[in-house]
Parts: structure tokens; C-alpha cells; sequence
């Protein structure tokens, strides 16, 4: 089924009735019940069941923007970014995510609806307990579809909606991530070993360059991609949440699935194995020019994604014990990844 761009789109689950998913899915629904899901810390997602005629889906999950109104316009970029996704972007990309029903945005971006295929019975990943070496092959593999296909695509620049680190972003990057380090270290006096925090600080002297060093090659990247955000189903992983989609260096994507996503050893070891598959499924898809050496010393560089993240989600994201101890897990694995590969000596 084709995306439907109209009736309007809908904040409240209450405003989900038989009707307006009649119209949005050019299909007639004749009853439908709504679960919430997930923390919705930017928006509200809803696990509908639908009952109906001929091209009603049995399930669906409806995404909603955040209940807080004041919340909306500081997230409307993150709105804008993620209904774009689906109808310009997802159709030009090899990367697996949920079809797409129905995506509405309201002029000033403060309201968005889409309509997204459940994958159930794909289970989300567990970034506190980490993966596997396998499923993290399988999301590199994954990967490789959303970068491959747009490698180096100079059309992408023209995209108004799709963010990109200039020097004057990289500034203000560095401007809120300095304070965010020092709020991080000082939320966590007992938790954080002293290595983890010299290494954090030397991150933030670092991020500005950093963030606009190595300009190619570029691709489209996630910005989020690890393991909550992925949904695994034997061999198949399925990406979500494309509000954080930007175009920059594509290996801070990979960097910062493994070096999150792994325990340091189980890193250490299988890395090299899972750069390699990346890369593999690169080749394949048709990128050319771009050995393994380059692929593997870019891996290196974009280390620092993993702490730089890390912190900005927690020292201006909610707080929660879960949370908490996600952080924390996130910024060990990171901060050890950046030490063992020598990350910051190649800024």
C-alpha cells in the first residue's frame, strides 16, 4: 500500500478512530484498540489493533509527537527529520525499516502522525545487557544498506530538512557538549572511574575538529544506531527511530553500534570480523574506492561518537535508574574503545 499523505495528522490516540484510519489507509477500518509503548521521551508510539475490510492491516504502530506542548516546536527538526525519512528517503536506501502506511506533518513540524508495520515478533535490542558478536555483524550488515546506496551523493546536500555539521555547528556542538561532560561527571562521583572521566574530558577538547575533520566520505547516518533502537529477528534487524538521520561520516554509525553495543572484550576480539562484513557488504552494494585499510582507520576515528552521544542523551535527556546504568554502561564500553583503538591521536 502507497503512503497516504492526507487526512491531517492527529496528536492523541483518541483522535486514532475507525475514521480517520479509514482515510489513511484508503481502506475501511471498522474498529481499533490502542496500547502505549515505549518511555516517549521525544514522542508517543501506540500499538494499534484494527479490525476491517480488505487492506486493513491487523496491527499497526502509531507514532504521535510528545503529549507535552511545549515540548513540540524545540523537537519539530527531530519530527520533520523522521516523517522525511519515510517518504523521501527510505525508498532510495537498502536498509530494512518498517513500511511505511501513512506519514502526515503539519506545516510549523510541531505535529506529525505516521502509520508503521509492526515487527513483531522482532525483539528490540538491550543496550544495557549488550549483543552478540553475530547480531552486531548482523546490524553492521544491516548498515551497509542505508550507507551504500547514497555513498558520496552530492543530491543529499540539497535536502533543507536533512542536518549537517558545518564549523559554525561543530562550535555549537562543542559548546554543549564541554558542560554536558562536566554535568555527566558530576552525576556519577561514585560510578565513573577516573579513567573514563580523563577520557571524557578529552573528548571534549577534542569534538570540535573532530566533528568536521574527514569530510568524505559521506553518506547518510542514522546517529543513533544501536542496539534499543534496532529490532532483531534471526538473521534480519530492522532499524528504527530516524528522528536523529543527518549526512556526515558513515562510520560514526558502525563506531558507535560496536563500541556501545559490545563489552570491551567481545569487541576487542570480533571488530576487525565485523569491520570486514561491513566493508564486504559495501563492496557489494557498489561502493567502489574505498578500501578496507581506509574503512578500518575511519572505524577508529569515529570513535568518539559513542561518548559524545552518550552524554548529550543523559545530561539533557530524562532521568531513570534504567537510564542511569545505560549511561554509564554506554560511556565505559566507549571510553575503552577510544583508548584501545588510539582514537584521539588520529584527531
Amino acid at each position: 500500500m502507497s503512503v497516504v499523505e492526507s487526512p491531517r495528522p492527529v496528536d492523541t490516540p483518541e483522535a486514532l478512530d475507525a475514521a480517520w484510519l479509514s482515510a489513511a489507509l484508503d481502506a475501511p477500518v471498522t474498529g481499533v484498540s490502542a496500547e502505549r509503548i515505549g518511555s516517549g521521551q521525544i514522542g508517543t508510539c501506540y500499538r494499534l489493533t484494527l479490525t476491517g475490510g480488505p487492506g486493513v492491516p491487523s496491527h499497526l504502530i502509531a507514532k504521535l509527537p510528545a503529549e507535552d506542548p511545549a515540548s513540540r516546536a524545540f523537537l519539530s527538526s527531530a519530527y520533520r527529520t523522521e516523517v522525511h525519512f519515510y517518504r523521501d528517503i527510505a525508498p532510495t536506501v537498502a536498509v530494512r525499516v518498517p513500511h511505511c502506511h501513512y506519514s502526515a506533518l503539519s506545516d510549523d513540524g510541531t505535529t506529525f502522525t505516521l502509520l508503521l508495520e509492526d515487527a513483531a515478533p522482532a525483539v528490540q535490542g538491550d543496550q544495557l545487557a549488550g549483543c552478540s558478536p553475530a547480531q552486531a555483524e548482523a546490524a553492521a550488515r544491516t548498515l551497509a544498506g542505508l550507507h551504500a546506496p547514497r555513498w558520496c551523493d552530492p543530491t543529499l546536500r540539497d535536502l533543507p530538512w536533512l542536518g549537517k555539521v558545518g564549523p559554525s555547528e561543530a562550535v555549537l556542538l562543542g559548546e554543549a557538549f564541554t558542560p554536558a561532560v562536566e554535568t555527566f561527571i558530576s552525576l556519577f562521583p561514585d560510578r565513573l572511574s577516573p579513567d573514563d572521566a580523563a577520557t571524557l574530558r578529552d573528548v571534549a577538547a577534542a569534538v570540535v575538529p573532530w566533528a568536521t575533520a574527514r569530510p568524505t566520505p559521506f553518506a547518510l547516518v542514522h546517529g543513533d544506531y544501536r542496539l534499543d533502537n534496532l529490532l532483531f529477528s534471526d538473521d534480519t534487524v530492522t532499524a528504527v527511530d530516524w528522528q536523529t538521520l543527518s549526512l556526515g561520516h558513515p562510520l560514526r554509525d558502525l563506531a558507535f553500534l560496536l563500541g556501545t553495543g559490545l563489552s570491551p572484550t567481545a569487541r576487542a576480539a570480533a571488530e576487525h570480523d565485523i569491520v570486514t562484513a561491513y566493508h564486504t557488504e559495501l563492496t557489494r552494494q557498489g561502493v567502489t574506492d574505498y578500501p578496507y585499510t581506509a574503512c578500518y582507520d575511519d572505524y577508529r576515528f569515529a570513535a568518539l561518537q559513542g561518548p559524545l552521544i552518550t552524554v548529550l542523551g543523559c545530561a539533557y535527556g530524562a532521568r531513570t535508574p534504567r537510564g542511569d546504568t545505560m549511561f554509564l554502561t554506554m560511556a565505559h564500553r566507549s571510553c575503552t574503545m577510544i583508548h584501545t583503538l588510539d582514537s584521539l591521536a588520529l584527531i
